[in-house]
């Protein structure tokens, strides 16, 4: 039985679910893999419970239950160190560690690039290391010890299919289109069957589908980080800022509190039923989309056929299509589940295993 220690940066609501997860599979995981999960360090953003032999499940639970309480895990009284990320990273000992970074956070970059130069593998479900400097996303992929599925298409296996599939397989892709925020796609969807886009935006944070801030959201950026994964995934040398975003409301919105917007933007109500009605009248829908082709990648709102994978997809789920040399009448398409923590949490915990597998 080989034990793999888990570092784990963030202990929101998708650091959560990736440990009652673990815990869940960790019986099934000993007798399947000969694995045994271990988590030596778990940090929030007030420091970090660490313990080199193994956090125990009685104290992992204990944790889960302070943090739904809305506390620390400072609170929660169990070995809790203030320490910065680069002092945990060394706690494991042992090269068969993993750090997963379940942030979304710029300042995790150097905690990483630390970890791979000890041998240890990652996992990150946090897009930012991965879309701030080129440089930094070569200097992370170099090792080929890290992994992050789930930055792109939450559980959907997008990176997977993209690098496991087309890229080993020595296809050309041509292009990339995909709705990848399961948020704006809920959006689009209600748009589509007449309701207010006011009301649906209200409805989308009730629901938990938008950060506090919506505009965080609307404004299309975190699909953008995930368009230029994609991007440099194909080997594109792309910056963020070479991404044209169009946001769903005008920027003057961005202006006073997160209750002024909410009450403001139902004065484009009148504007999205006109834009919905004029793709109607040409067999389309609208649909906030990702376009990759010709080395140049866009987001924003697009019309798109009706009786196209796109124009098909309906709710929060996400869906990608792969336009390549041996996809090309067809395209290879990939939809699941676009929006919640359970999604993301069970690609983190997939690319966990890869890893801890490839090293046994």
């Amino acid at each position: 039985m080989q034990t793999i220690p888990l570092i784990q940066f963030g202990f929101g609501g998708v650091g959560r679910a990736t440990v009652e997860r673990v815990l869940q599979a960790r019986e099934d995981f000993e007798w399947r893999y000969g694995i045994r999960l271990s988590y030596v360090a778990l940090c929030d953003s007030q420091g970090a419970v660490v313990e080199p032999r193994g956090i125990s499940f009685g104290n992992l639970n204990r944790l889960l239950a302070a943090k739904a309480e809305g506390q620390s895990i400072a609170n929660a009284s169990i070995g809790y160190r203030h320490e910065g990320l680069i002092d945990i990273v060394d706690v494991a000992g042992t090269t068969d560690a993993i750090v997963l970074d379940l942030t979304a956070e710029d300042e995790t970059t150097d905690a990483l690039l630390l970890a791979l130069e000890r041998g240890y593998s990652a996992v990150l479900a946090n897009k930012k290391p991965l879309t701030g400097p080129y440089e930094n996303f070569r200097q992370l992929l170099s090792s080929n010890r890290l992994r992050y599925e789930s930055t792109v298409g939450a559980g959907v296996p997008v990176i997977a299919t993209l690098r496991g599939n087309l890229i080993a397989s020595h296809d050309t892709i041509h292009s990339i289109e995909g709705s990848l925020s399961g948020t704006l796609g809920y959006l689009t969807s209600g748009l589509q069957e007449g309701e207010a886009f006011s009301i649906l935006v209200h409805n989308a944070k009730a629901l938990g589908y938008t950060e506090p801030d919506p505009r965080d959201d609307l404004g299309g950026m975190d699909v953008a980080r995930k368009a230029l994964i994609l991007a440099r995934t194909m080997g594109w040398t792309l910056e963020l800022d070479k991404i044209f975003v169009e946001p769903l409301y005008p920027e003057r919105l961005n202006q006073g509190s997160v209750d002024d917007f909410l009450l403001a933007i139902s004065a484009l109500d009148a504007d999205y039923r006109t834009s919905v009605a004029a793709a109607r009248t040409h067999g389309n829908t609208l649909r906030y989309a990702v376009s990759l082709a010709g080395g140049a990648a866009e987001v924003g709102i697009k019309a798109v056929p009706l009786d196209s994978p796109l124009g098909r997809l309906q709710g929060s789920d996400n869906l990608v299509a792969f336009h390549s040399e041996n996809y090309d009448d067809s395209p290879l398409v990939l939809q699941g589940r676009g929006a919640g923590v359970q999604g993301t949490a069970a690609g983190v915990l997939a690319n966990v295993v890869t890893l801890a597998t490839q090293n046994a």
